[in-house]
C-alpha cells in the first residue's frame, strides 16, 4: 500500500485529535511459541493502520501542530551482527525516506527523548489496558514530566481512549483498503474452488485444511484465523479447529477458511459434499441457508441499519426450520421467543478489516449502526442440527451448513467480494465433479 495512504490516515487522525495533544502507540511484540521458537511476527493492527510499519520494538508519537515534524517513530537501530541471523533492519534512515516519519530515534533512547515530546501537550491519546508493561512504561515518562513541574514543565491533564477515535475511522475503509481485501479474498475464493476439487472420501480434515494454506502461502499470504475444517457432525460445532477427523462418504463438509494479505483479512465459509453429491436432506438445508444469505445481502444497503441483514436471514431461516420440521408454531412468535437459536445461534456477520473481527461499533447511542459505503462486513447465515436433536428427524440430524462472503457496502447495494466461489449446488456439484 502505497506511503500516501498511511499519510491519510494520521492526517484523518489528527484532524480528529485537534493540536494540544499527542497519540502514543506501541507495535505488536514478538510473541514467543516455545521456549526459544517465536510465531511468525504480525504487526498490530492499530499500528499498522497508521504507520505501515512492519517491525517490533517500535513506538509511534503523532503530535498535532508540532514544528518539527508531526510523526515520530523509535524503532531499532541498524545491527550488522543480528542483521547476519535474522535480515535487514529498518532503522532510522528508511523510516524517514520509506515509513513516512518526520524524525526516527532509537527506541533505546524513547526514555530520553519521549518525555520531552509529551511535555506541554495536554491530552495523551492511547489505549491503556491491552499490554500491562507498556502501560507501566507509558506512566513512567508522564511521571518523568511531572517530577519536573517546579521547573516550569506542564504534564498532561487527561488520558483520551484512542480507540474512540481510531477504531470509528477504521469502519469505513477506503479504495485502497477495499482494493487490497478484494485481492485476499480472490486468492481465498481459488483456495476454496481448489478445495472442492480436491475432496474425497477417506481425506482427512487436516489434509484440506493443507490445500487452503499452500494456497495462501503461494501468494505470500497467511491465514486469518485459524481454519475451521468439519466433516459431518463437526460442521455443528462452531469454532472446531481440531481438523482431525477422517472425511466420510455421504458427509458434509464445513470450511470456514480465509487470507490475510498485508494484514487485511479474508474470510469465507463454504460447506459441500465430502463425495461431490448433496443427499436430499442435505441439499434442503442447505437451500434454506442460501435463501436466507441472498436475503440478508439484498438487506446490505445505505438505507439500512447493521442489523437488517440478519434479520431478513433470521425470518428465511425459521420459515425454513418451519418447513423442514425443526421448529413447530408461529415464526414471528419463534423469533420473538428465540427458540430459533437451537439450531442458527449466531449473528448474520461481523465487520471485516484489518481484523477478522473488525473493530467498530455496532450499535450508536442504544441504535443499530446505518450501513455507509465503505464499510465491509460478512454475511454467513448457517444451520447447526446435531446428533441427538430432540424431536428432530434423524435424516436431518448431524447436518451443519453454513454459507458465508464478504461484502462491500456500496453507495447503490452491495459488492461481493468473495462472488468467485461457487455458492449454488449446482455449482458446487459441477465443480467437484471436474
Amino acid at each position: 500500500m502505497d506511503s500516501s495512504e498511511f499519510e491519510r490516515r494520521r492526517r484523518e487522525l489528527m484532524a480528529a485529535m485537534g493540536e494540544g495533544g499527542i497519540a502514543i502507540l506501541p507495535a505488536a511484540p514478538e510473541r514467543r511459541r516455545n521456549r526459544d521458537v517465536f510465531h511468525p511476527y504480525r504487526q498490530d493492527s492499530d499500528f499498522w493502520y497508521l504507520t505501515g510499519f512492519p517491525e517490533p520494538e517500535a513506538v509511534a508519537a503523532i503530535i498535532p501542530g508540532r514544528a518539527q515534524g508531526e510523526y515520530v517513530l523509535f524503532c531499532r537501530e541498524r545491527d550488522p551482527a543480528h542483521e547476519v541471523w535474522d535480515g535487514e533492519i529498518v532503522g532510522q534512515d528508511r523510516a524517514v525516506s520509506d515509513y513516512g516519519a518526520d524524525d526516527a530515534f532509537p527506541i533505546d533512547d524513547i526514555d530520553e527523548i519521549l518525555p520531552g515530546l509529551i511535555e506541554g501537550r495536554g491530552r495523551v491519546y492511547c489505549t491503556l489496558g491491552s499490554d500491562a508493561e507498556f502501560d507501566a512504561q507509558l506512566l513512567a515518562w508522564i511521571n518523568q514530566v511531572r517530577s519536573r513541574a517546579r521547573g516550569g514543565a506542564r504534564s498532561p491533564g487527561e488520558f483520551v481512549a484512542l480507540e474512540h477515535l481510531l477504531h470509528e475511522q477504521r469502519v469505513v475503509k477506503s479504495p485502497a483498503e477495499i482494493r487490497q481485501m478484494r485481492r485476499a479474498a480472490e486468492v481465498s475464493a481459488a483456495a476454496h474452488m481448489h478445495a472442492m476439487r480436491t475432496c474425497r472420501p477417506g481425506m482427512y480434515e487436516y489434509e484440506m485444511e493443507a490445500e487452503y494454506l499452500a494456497a495462501f502461502r503461494r501468494a505470500n499470504g497467511w491465514p486469518a484465523y485459524p481454519s475451521i475444517v468439519g466433516g459431518g457432525a463437526n460442521a455443528c460445532v462452531l469454532h472446531y479447529i481440531r481438523n482431525d477427523a477422517r472425511l466420510r462418504d455421504g458427509d458434509l463438509l464445513l470450511v470456514d477458511a480465509g487470507a490475510e494479505l498485508e494484514c487485511y483479512a479474508s474470510d469465507i465459509t463454504r460447506t459441500y459434499p465430502v463425495n461431490g453429491r448433496f443427499s436430499a436432506e442435505q441439499r434442503a438445508v442447505y437451500e434454506v441457508v442460501l435463501s436466507a444469505q441472498q436475503a440478508a445481502i439484498e438487506a446490505v444497503h445505505p438505507d439500512n441499519h447493521w442489523n437488517r441483514p440478519h434479520e431478513a436471514a433470521t425470518r428465511v431461516l425459521v420459515d425454513g426450520m418451519l418447513s423442514l420440521g425443526l421448529l413447530d408454531g408461529d415464526r414471528d412468535g419463534i423469533i420473538e421467543s428465540g427458540e430459533y437459536r437451537r439450531f442458527f445461534m449466531h449473528r448474520t456477520g461481523h465487520w471485516l478489516g484489518l481484523d477478522v473481527h473488525d473493530v467498530g461499533d455496532y450499535r450508536i447511542d442504544g441504535q443499530w449502526r446505518q450501513l455507509e459505503p465503505g464499510m465491509v462486513l460478512t454475511v454467513e447465515p448457517g444451520l447447526y442440527i446435531p446428533p441427538g436433536a430432540e424431536g428432530v428427524d434423524e435424516r436431518f440430524q448431524g447436518i451443519g451448513v453454513r454459507i458465508e462472503d464478504d461484502v462491500a457496502v456500496t453507495a447503490d447495494g452491495a459488492d461481493i467480494l468473495t462472488a468467485d466461489v461457487a455458492k449454488s449446488i449446482d455449482d458446487i456439484e459441477a465443480v467437484m465433479a471436474a
